[in-house]
């Protein structure tokens, strides 16, 4: 196992505080099934997040809005029964806290159930934050989302990068400082300055997970799907690519229909 992983008790949202507090970058991949979660579990990650993502990348949809409560249980609990070391996060789809505290926590607390997940992420600031706090109140940890939130791209109507203007830059700083207040134990921060990033990490002593949003973060996430290079279609300033999943498992693919199509397997060697 990598030196940079070489404790290998189980990650909470403790240690994350922790982390950040020595000045320890914080590394988060999403997965969605047993299969991908064990391997990078495995391989030393800090955080898995089961991403409304999934959305687009496991079901092909063109925006994260259609993702149900059922679906991220049933992807959240994929991940968790793979998990060992990790700190488990599943996002609570669209409309499931969206200004109905009450409502909001009993969504919540179905998903901790159903899921086994370690905590939930959540998208919003002010707005959301009665629902917010209802659920932290409740026992269940928060991550929070600001900057880009892909559940609110019909009201943005673009993808482009967030709060460039100061007016839009004060409400994100404000809005963190809210979330931290009310107990969320981190925050992504997504496609925004990564100047702002600098500010609002130095002023927050909970981590910030960034996402587009430059080295200052006190970690990075990526989506699962992009850095592994199995979708070509997605290609962001802010994405590195690790691998080219996409051209082996093509190459792989190809070669067993070839050797289907001439007899060539299964050789006598793989028959009974």
């Amino acid at each position: 196992m990598s030196t940079y992983t070489e404790d290998n008790r189980k990650v909470t949202t403790r240690r994350l505080i922790e982390m950040k507090g020595r000045g320890e970058k914080i590394s988060m991949l999403t997965a969605y099934d047993y299969s991908m979660a064990s391997i990078i579990d495995q391989a030393g990650m800090d955080v898995i997040l089961v991403g409304d993502s999934a959305s687009n990348v496991m079901v092909g949809n063109i925006t994260t809005l259609p993702m149900t409560l059922d679906q991220m249980i049933y992807h959240g609990r994929s991940v968790v029964n793979a998990v060992k070391r990790a700190l488990v996060v599943v996002d609570m789809p669209f409309g499931t806290a969206s200004g109905n505290p009450l409502q909001s926590l009993e969504y919540a607390i179905r998903m901790m159930k159903e899921t086994g997940a370690d905590t939930l992420k959540i998208e919003g600031g002010e707005e959301i934050a009665a629902d917010i706090k209802k659920i932290i109140d409740a026992g269940i940890p928060v991550m929070g989302h600001l900057g880009l939130m892909p559940q609110s791209i019909n009201k943005y109507g673009t993808y482009n990068v967030r709060a460039k203007d100061s007016v839009e830059a004060g409400k994100l700083i404000k809005d963190a400082l809210l979330l931290e207040s009310i107990g969320c134990y981190a925050i992504v921060l997504e496609k925004i300055p990564a100047e702002l990033t600098k500010q609002i990490s130095s002023q927050l002593s909970i981590p910030i997970i960034g996402i587009g949003a430059g080295a200052h973060a006190d970690g990075q996430v990526l989506v699962m799907h992009d850095m592994l290079g199995i979708n070509k279609n997605f290609s962001p300033k802010f994405l590195r690519r690790y691998a080219d999943l996409h051209s082996v498992i093509t190459d792989a693919v190809q070669n067993y229909i070839k050797d289907v199509k001439t007899s060539d397997f299964p050789s006598k060697e793989e028959s009974y």
